[in-house]
C-alpha cells in the first residue's frame, strides 16, 4: 500500500517515493521549483535522452545541478539511480518495466511483459520527445495548461487499480464480532443449565428437545462465522475503459463466451430465451469480443427457428440499444417498463424510431408465439425443416450432434452495416446407452466447442429466464478479472440473482436477499462467493482445472528426470536425491486436490519439451482426443489462429461435443463443471476453490442480470427441494467438505464451514421438525420440556433472546437489508425445513442407498389471472403434507392448552405461558404456508376444506376427553347421587 501523501509521477503513474538515505521519510522531489511530480526512474530517463530541465516551469533539476558540481563532463550519462529490474524479486513492479499480463491478441512477450501498457508509456513519452525539439518559450505557450492537466490525470487513470475493497465500518462490525462471541458464551451457560436440570416428569421430550438445541446451536456456528469477514467492493468501468480502450489504438479488453442452456422449449418459453439472447447481443462491450453460445439440450426444431427468428430481429434491435442507451436491452422487459421513456432522451428521432421498433418486437413475437403454436403437436413423420429434410433431433434421446452459426463471421451485419457478435446454436449429440449428465453436461460440451470457435479467455454463463439487465455488467466483471494484482488468482466473478414479477411482500422469499445480500458478502471477504449456477463470470483456466500463478511450480529439472525415465525406462531407474522442498512440491502435485497441471510452468519451456509435455504427462487422458482443443488450453490469453479454416474448425467441435468424447477423460471428474449432483454449481466451485483458486462477489448499483423465479408456494417449494437434495448428494459423495480438500490447505477454514454448511443444513429438517412439533404435544399432554426455573434460568434464557435479537439487528444493520426480508427469510426457513428439505435427505438416502430416484409430481389445481395471479395458484403435492400436520397440530394444542387452563384455575396460566408463546413461535412462521394453502380469500380450495372436516373430528374428539367445564372430581360426585344409598 502506498503511504498516505505521496504523489504519482506524471510520467508513470507509480508513486514517486521516498528520499533514500533520510532518517526521517522525506518524498522524492525532482523539481525544486515547482514540485512537478516524477519519480527517480522517471527523472532518470529524461536525464539520459538530454532534458536537464522541468517540463513546466523550465528549472534545472536539482539532480543534475548536483552531477554538474561533481562531474560537468558526464551530465546526460547519469547511470540509473537503482537497478528496478531486481525489484521482480519482490513482487513490486515499476511502471516502466513489464507486468505478467497481456490483453487478447497482444503478443506475450517475458513474465513481465504488457505491451499494450508499455506502448501507451512509450507514447506519452514520445510526445515528450517532439515537444522538446521546439524552442522552451514556444512549447509552454503550445501545450495549455488545462491540456496538461489533462493529460496527468488521464494517465494517472489507466495506472489506478480497478476496483477496491470497501471494509465495514468498525463502528459496525465490532459490535456484531462482540456480540457474537457474547452469543457463543451465552449458548454455552445455556446448554450447561439444560443439561443439568433434566426434567424427569417429561424425560423423553426434554431429551428431544436438548438434542435439537445442540444441533441449531451447530448450524448457526457454520451459518455464522464465514459472516466474520464482510467486505463490499467496487468496481471502475473509466478506469478499464482508459487502460485498455485508447482512443485510435483500439480495444484491448478480453473476449467473452455467453452461455446459455435450455432444454424444453415448451416449459421454458422460446420468447423468453430469445429476449436473453438479444440482450447478449446488444451488450455494451466490443462486438468482436462477444460470442453467444446457445445449448438446445431438448434438439428441439422450435428452438432453433426461434433462434434463426431472433438473429433476424438482433440486426435492428442491437443498433437501436446502442444507438440511444437502451436499459435493460431486453426487448420484452423494456417495453414492459412503467416510467418515462422520454427521461434522458433528448435525440428527435428517439419517438419516432422507439415506436417504429416497438412495431417490429410486436410483429416479431407473432411469429414466435406462432412457432410455438405449430410445435405443440408433433407430427407423426417427425419435424421437416424449409429444406424438405427431417429434423435431425426428431428423436431426442437419439441425434447427431448440431451447429449453427447465425451472426459474427458469416457476412451478416445490422442495418447500419455494423458487425454483429456471434450467435451459435449448439446441440450435443446423444446415444442410448451414454449418460449425458443433463445441465453439467451440456456446460461442458459449450466449454469444448467454444475454445474451438472463438476460445475466450471468460466464460459468462446464464440461465435462460436470466437476460442482461446492466449493459455494462461484462466491464464490471472485467474490472476484476482483468486486474493484474486482483485477477490472477480469480477463478470466476459472481453476481447477485435478482428477479422480477415477484409480489412486494416477497411471500415465499423467492429473492433469497439474506442470502445474496449477507452470506454472500461474508464469504467474499474470506476466499470469495460460492458458485450459484447462473450470472457468473469465469476464468476458462480454472475451468481446465490448473491451478493459479500462486501455485508452487515443480523445477525443470525433476520434470525433465521424470520425462526421462519415461522415455528411458529401458535404461533402468536413476536414483536422484530430492531436497525436502522438491518432495513437498511433489506431494502437493499428486495431492487429489491439487491442479491437474500448473500453466505457469508449461510456458517455461521450449516447443520440443512442451509436446513432449503434452505426450507425456496426459493431456488426451485429462482433455480427450482432440488435438486442437488440447493445444487451446495452453493458450491462457485465448484466441483462435488466424490461418484456421473454419469448416475445419466446425468438423472439430462437432467432434468434441460427441456423445463418447469424455469417455475415459477427467470431464466432470476433475475439469469443467462437476457431475454427481443436481447442484453441480456448489460442487464445481468447491472444486476450484479446493485447488487454490478464490472467487469474486460483484454487486454493481444497477442489478447485472435478472430472471423469473418461481412464486407459487408449490413451486417454490419444489425448487427448494431441488436444491436441497443437490446438497444431499454432495454430502454422500467424496466430495463432501467434512473430509475432502485437506491436502495442501488451499481451502481456507472459514471457507469449509461455508461449504459444510451448504451440505448438511437440508439435515435440520429431522430437529426441526421435532422441535416444532414439541409445543403441541406439551399443550395436550400438560407436560413441558423446561423445569420450574430459577433466577439464574430467567438470566441465561433472556440472554440467549436477547443476543438473538441484537446480532440479527446488527447484521441488519451492517449489510442494509430491512427487517421484512429478514423475517421472511427466517419464516421460509421453517416452512422449507419442514417439507422440502425433509423430502430431499430421505430422496438423497434412497437414491444413494438403493438407487431409487424418486420424482414429486405437481399438479395444478387452480389458476387465476391478474398481475400476481401465478401467487394465488394452488398445486397440490406430497411435499405439503409434514407442515400442514404441523400446523393443525398445533392450532389444536393451543386450543387444548386453554381449555384446560381454563378448567384448571389461575394456577395453571403461568406454564401455559410458555407452552403458547412455542407453539405461537411456529404458527408465526408457517403463517405464510397457511396463506398459500387458502389461495385468495374469495376461493378456498377442496384441500382446505377436508382438512377443516378432519380438525373439526380432532376438536370434538379432543372435547369428549378433556371435558373442560366439568372436572373429574365434580364428574364422580354427581355419579355417586344416581346410587340409591346416596
Amino acid at each position: 500500500m502506498m503511504e498516505s501523501g505521496v504523489p504519482y509521477c506524471s510520467t508513470c503513474g507509480e508513486p514517486v517515493g521516498f528520499v533514500s538515505g533520510a532518517e526521517e521519510k522525506e518524498v522524492f522531489v525532482a523539481c525544486h521549483g515547482c514540485g512537478y511530480p516524477l519519480c527517480k526512474a522517471c527523472l532518470e530517463d529524461e536525464i539520459r535522452d538530454g532534458r536537464t530541465s522541468c517540463l513546466r516551469c523550465d528549472e534545472p533539476y536539482r539532480h543534475v545541478l548536483d552531477k554538474v558540481h561533481e562531474d560537468p563532463d558526464d551530465v546526460g550519462e547519469t547511470a540509473p539511480i537503482e537497478d528496478h529490474t531486481s525489484m521482480h524479486q519482490g513482487n513490486r513492479f515499476h511502471a516502466r518495466s513489464t507486468s505478467s499480463f497481456s490483453a487478447v491478441g497482444s503478443e506475450i512477450l517475458s513474465e513481465s511483459g504488457n505491451p499494450v501498457w508499455k506502448d501507451r508509456v512509450q507514447s506519452w513519452k514520445e510526445k515528450k520527445k517532439s515537444t522538446k525539439k521546439a524552442p522552451k518559450k514556444a512549447e509552454k505557450a503550445e501545450i495549455p495548461v488545462e491540456q496538461q492537466q489533462f493529460d496527468e490525470k488521464e494517465l494517472t487513470d489507466t495506472w489506478e487499480p480497478l476496483s477496491r475493497v470497501i471494509p465495514i465500518s468498525k463502528n459496525k462490525l465490532t459490535p456484531y464480532r462482540a456480540i457474537i462471541i457474547l452469543r457463543l458464551i451465552i449458548l454455552g451457560l445455556f446448554f450447561h443449565y439444560r443439561i443439568t436440570n433434566p426434567v424427569d416428569s417429561a424425560y423423553g421430550l426434554w431429551l428431544t428437545s436438548i438434542i435439537c438445541e445442540i444441533w441449531f446451536a451447530f448450524s448457526w456456528v457454520l451459518d455464522q462465522f464465514p459472516k466474520w469477514c464482510p467486505i463490499n467492493r467496487e468496481a471502475y468501468i473509466d478506469r478499464l475503459a482508459a487502460r485498455y480502450e485508447r482512443d485510435g489504438d483500439g480495444s484491448a479488453l478480453a473476449a467473452v463466451d455467453f452461455f446459455v442452456s435450455t432444454v424444453d422449449p415448451l416449459k421454458e418459453p422460446p420468447l423468453i430465451t430469445a429476449n436473453t439472447v438479444l440482450s447478449i447481443l446488444s451488450v455494451d462491450y466490443p462486438v468482436d469480443k462477444v460470442s453467444c453460445y446457445v445449448s438446445d439440450d431438448g434438439a428441439a426444431m422450435l428452438t432453433f427457428e426461434a433462434l434463426a427468428e431472433t438473429a433476424e430481429f438482433a440486426t435492428k434491435w442491437v443498433p437501436f440499444c446502442k444507438k440511444f442507451s437502451i436499459e435493460p436491452r431486453a426487448p420484452e422487459f423494456y417495453f414492459s417498463q412503467k416510467i418515462d421513456y422520454l427521461k434522458d432522451k433528448v435525440q428527435p428521432s428517439f419517438v419516432k424510431e422507439r415506436r417504429a421498433m416497438k412495431r417490429d418486437y410486436e410483429e416479431y413475437k407473432v411469429r414466435i408465439n406462432a412457432l410455438v403454436a405449430k410445435a405443440q403437436k408433433t407430427p407423426e413423420e417427425g419435424w421437416i425443416m424449409q429444406d424438405g429434410t427431417p429434423w435431425p433431433g426428431n428423436n431426442t434421446r437419439d441425434h447427431p450432434g448440431m451447429i449453427q452459426v447465425f451472426l459474427g463471421q458469416t457476412g451478416s451485419h445490422d442495418i447500419d452495416g455494423n458487425e454483429l457478435p456471434r450467435l451459435v446454436y449448439v446441440s450435443r449429440e446423444k446415444r442410448p446407452g451414454y449418460p449425458h449428465h443433463k445441465k453439467a453436461g451440456a456446460m461442458n460440451a459449450l466449454v469444448r466447442v467454444s475454445a474451438i470457435l472463438t476460445n475466450a479467455p471468460f466464460i459468462l454463463n446464464l440461465d435462460c429466464d436470466h437476460y442482461v439487465n446492466n449493459s455494462k455488467a461484462v466491464r464490471e466483471g472485467m474490472c476484476f478479472l482483468m486486474d493484474p494484482d486482483v485477477g490472477k488468482d480469480v477463478c470466476y466473478v459472481q453476481f447477485p440473482q435478482r428477479f422480477d414479477g415477484i409480489d412486494k411482500s416477497d411471500r415465499y422469499a423467492n429473492r433469497n436477499i439474506v442470502f445474496f445480500d449477507v452470506n454472500m458478502k461474508g464469504l467474499d471477504g474470506i476466499q470469495g462467493p460460492v458458485y450459484v449456477g447462473t450470472g457468473c463470470m469465469f476464468n476458462r483456466q480454472a475451468l481446465y482445472g490448473y491451478g493459479p500463478p500462486s501455485l508452487p511450480a515443480l523445477p525443470k529439472s525433476s520434470f525433465c528426470s521424470w520425462c526421462c525415465g519415461c522415455c528411458c525406462c529401458c535404461s533402468g531407474p536413476k536414483e536422484e536425491k530430492k531436497s525436502e522442498n522438491e518432495i513437498y512440491r511433489e506431494s502437493r502435485r499428486e495431492d487429489l486436490n491439487a491442479a491437474i497441471f500448473n500453466l505457469h510452468e508449461i510456458s517455461n519451456y521450449d516447443e520440443y519439451e512442451r509436446s513432449m509435455l503434452i505426450s507425456k504427462m496426459s493431456f488426451e487422458k485429462t482433455f480427450g482426443l482432440s488435438s486442437v482443443f488440447i493445444e487451446s488450453t495452453l493458450m491462457d490469453n485465448g484466441g483462435v489462429p488466424e490461418s484456421a479454416n473454419p469448416s475445419t474448425l466446425i468438423k472439430e467441435a462437432i467432434h468434441v461435443f460427441s456423445c463418447g468424447y469424455e469417455e475415459k477423460t477427467e470431464w466432470g471428474k476433475e475439469i469443467g463443471w462437476i457431475y454427481g449432483s443436481v447442484t453441480e454449481d456448489i460442487l464445481s466451485g468447491f472444486k476450484m476453490h479446493c485447488r487454490g483458486w478464490r472467487s469474486i462477489y460483484c454487486m454493481p448499483t444497477r442489478p447485472a442480470f435478472k430472471g423469473s423465479a418461481p412464486i407459487n408456494l408449490s413451486d417454490r417449494l419444489h425448487q427448494v427441494l431441488r436444491w436441497a437434495l443437490g446438497s444431499v448428494e454432495i454430502f454422500l459423495s467424496r466430495h463432501c467438505p467434512l473430509w475432502y480438500g485437506y491436502g495442501g490447505g488451499r481451502l481456507k477454514w472459514l471457507q469449509r464451514l461455508a461449504y459444510i454448511n451448504t451440505i448438511v443444513y437440508p439435515f435440520t429438517s429431522l430437529p426441526l421438525i421435532a422441535y416444532c412439533s414439541l409445543p403441541a404435544i406439551c399443550l395436550l399432554t400438560g407436560k413441558f420440556i423446561i423445569p420450574t426455573l430459577s433466577n439464574i434460568a430467567s438470566v441465561y434464557f433472556l440472554g440467549l433472546f436477547l443476543s438473538i435479537i441484537v446480532t440479527s439487528v446488527l447484521e441488519l444493520r451492517w449489510s442494509g437489508i430491512g427487517i421484512e426480508d429478514w423475517w421472511r427469510n427466517e419464516q421460509f426457513w421453517v416452512i422449507g425445513g419442514v417439507s422440502a428439505h425433509l423430502f430431499a435427505v430421505f430422496q438423497g438416502i434412497l437414491k444413494m442407498i438403493a438407487g431409487l430416484d424418486t420424482n414429486f409430481t405437481v399438479t395444478a389445481k387452480a389458476a387465476d389471472d391478474g398481475e400476481f395471479g401465478e401467487l394465488y395458484v394452488f398445486k397440490w403435492t406430497t411435499v405439503l403434507i409434514p407442515p400442514t400436520t404441523i400446523l393443525v397440530l398445533n392450532l389444536v394444542g393451543v386450543v387444548a392448552g386453554f381449555s384446560d387452563a381454563l378448567n384448571s384455575g389461575y394456577e395453571a396460566w403461568g406454564p401455559l405461558f410458555g407452552k403458547v408463546f412455542f407453539s405461537m413461535w411456529v404458527i408465526m412462521h408457517l403463517y405464510p404456508f397457511l396463506k398459500g394453502l387458502m389461495g385468495r380469500q374469495n376461493r378456498t380450495p377442496t384441500i382446505v376444506i377436508l382438512w377443516s372436516v378432519l380438525l373439526a373430528s380432532v376438536f370434538s374428539l379432543l372435547w369428549v376427553k378433556i371435558d373442560p367445564f366439568i372436572s373429574n372430581t365434580e364428574g364422580q360426585e354427581s355419579k355417586g347421587c344416581l346410587d340409591f344409598d346416596c
